[in-house]
């Protein structure tokens, strides 16, 4: 008999994890998540008057409200202690989630090619608060279930 996860209490208890990131990696082989690449455009001075105008308030304002986990601690992000940590937010921080929206529709507005990705797993939490996690990704061998 087939169980959907609204009926099995187990996987409703399992926090969901969702990232906005670039579609396509960067010079470095990484994929920049959605205020790293709302920032590039602003660095590059792409962005319309209105819209880098939008984008300092809204970081104004993101800055004020959620916490920079590199505040917290400043390894979370170091390549020689982390190697690829990036951030994840919580599923359940609907604020988080819809700040973000408008920062999605800027990329839009500019063609910036960006993919939303889900996990109950993303890898080793390095930082964790209500709203985010950061996390290392999964590597070959040493996280691989398989022989």
């Amino acid at each position: 008999m087939l169980r959907s996860a609204a009926a099995s209490p187990t996987l409703e208890l399992v926090t969901q994890f969702i990232r906005y990131q670039s579609a396509v990696p960067n010079r470095h082989g990484r994929f920049p998540g959605v205020f790293a690449l709302a920032n590039g455009l602003r660095r590059d001075a792409v962005l319309r008057p209105e819209d880098g105008a939008w984008l300092l308030r809204a970081n104004l304002g993101a800055t004020a409200a959620h916490v920079d986990p590199t505040t917290v601690d400043a390894t979370c992000y170091d390549p020689s202690v982390n190697p690829g940590a990036r951030a994840w937010f919580v599923a359940e921080a609907v604020g988080l989630l819809e700040m973000t929206a408008p920062y999605l529709e800027l990329l839009d507005r500019y063609e910036v090619p960006w993919v939303q990705l889900t996990t109950r797993s993303p890898g080793r939490i390095v930082y964790r608060d209500a709203s985010q996690v950061v996390a290392v990704p999964y590597r070959h061998p040493e996280d691989w279930p398989f022989r």
